[in-house]
């Protein structure tokens, strides 16, 4: 989906929508894994390092606030 050039570009606010898409997603995925229907499995993964990626860079910024205000 996003690469991490593009998520760095992005406000914080569009970080937090696109985590929280990115977790609605995963468990509209997992639903489907539980029932069987899921056509790919790798989209969980996707989803999961793409979460992990948003939140990561929003511990960067917050720490990067913090520092710059020391």
């Amino acid at each position: 989906m996003s690469n991490l050039t593009e998520l760095r570009e992005m406000s914080d606010e569009q970080l937090e929508l696109t985590a929280k898409e990115a977790a609605e997603n995963l468990f509209r995925l997992r639903v489907q894994a539980q029932t069987e229907k899921l056509d790919s499995p790798s989209e969980l993964r996707r989803n999961r390092r793409m979460i992990a990626r948003v939140k990561t860079l929003q511990t960067e910024r917050v720490i990067a606030a913090a520092a710059a205000t020391k």
